[in-house]
């Protein structure tokens, strides 16, 4: 385990890959993604930075997941149960979130994976709570691509948890490697009624995901709170249903570059129509919210 405060040479991410400190501040990470870390988001489809915000960037985002989860418009999928399972697009209900949007732990390795300016596509949050719902196998690119007309797959799927993820609630899995598919034709929208969570999303049939899983495994995906997990577009993953009562909640912001715009007929929250490249705030841009005292220290597994 290791703390802000402990300061050692290096750190290991979730894949093994050492990470020097030197790209470390007290103020953030710079996140200047080592050559192997891209070769390792490139060849797998995804890439985990553990605890790259910190206890009080975390409880002022949970402050504004807890403020759209308040919320009962469109915008909000429910469980059967009526406890929220998704809200879509927090960034254009709560400075806080839009400020995530515009963080630079999240900008500047977008523009370096996808080679240029970036705009958000759609975020959400996902608050998975005991018994939330399973999330079948697809890829968001399949979605974007089908739905909203992206032309093509330059796309990331930026993913901060707010809770630590573990094995036992649900984390996301995904199929390393997958992604060099590129989208999955055996893909079909789920028949009958559905949630708003799964109105838009095409499920990728069982026999391909026995073809996809025996060519390429699954991995768990887990970290502590304040991990950031990378993941391309076309990565196959999905999630159980989370059958304990230890919430998994994770923001999600989708990320495509400026030039990779479709012809849109959902909704603003589900399909975002500011195309204008993102400008980086300051990196301490979420501490503004933060309680006094909060601790800045991070911790990463």
């Amino acid at each position: 385990m290791f703390t802000q405060t402990g300061l050692p040479a290096t750190i290991k991410d979730a894949t093994g890959i050492e990470i020097a400190i030197s790209q470390f501040s007290w103020k953030g990470f710079a996140v200047k993604l080592s050559d192997e870390q891209e070769r390792t988001y490139r060849e797998k489809g995804y890439l985990l930075l553990p605890g790259l915000f910190s206890r009080a960037e975390v409880a002022v985002l949970e402050d504004g997941m807890a403020q759209v989860l308040k919320r009962d418009g469109p915008e909000v999928a429910r469980e059967r149960d009526g406890t929220v399972h998704l809200v879509y697009g927090v960034h254009l209900f709560d400075d806080r979130l839009f400020a995530l949007s515009r963080h630079p732990r999240i900008v500047e390795p977008c523009r370096k994976l996808t080679g240029g300016e970036v705009f958000v596509h759609q975020s959400r949050v996902n608050a998975k709570q005991f018994h939330g719902a399973m999330v079948d196998w697809h890829q968001d690119f399949g979605i974007y691509h089908r739905v909203d007309g992206l032309p093509a797959s330059r796309g990331i799927v930026v993913a901060v948890f707010l809770d630590e993820v573990t094995a036992c609630n649900a984390p996301v899995m995904c199929l390393p490697g997958s992604h060099g598919e590129g989208v999955i034709e055996a893909a079909v929208n789920p028949d009958g009624e559905v949630d708003q969570a799964a109105r838009y999303r095409y499920d990728i049939s069982r026999d391909t995901m026995a073809r996809l899983v025996e060519r390429f495994g699954v991995e768990a995906v887990m970290g502590p709170a304040g991990s950031m997990l990378l993941m391309d577009g076309n990565l196959v993953h999905g999630s159980s249903v989370n059958m304990t009562p230890m919430r998994r909640a994770i923001l999600y912001i989708n990320i495509t570059d400026t030039h990779n715009r479709g012809a849109f007929d959902r909704p603003e929250y589900q399909a975002a129509r500011d195309f204008s490249p993102l400008e980086s705030l300051d990196d301490d841009c979420l501490m503004k919210w933060s309680a006094p005292g909060e601790s800045e220290e991070r911790v990463c597994e």
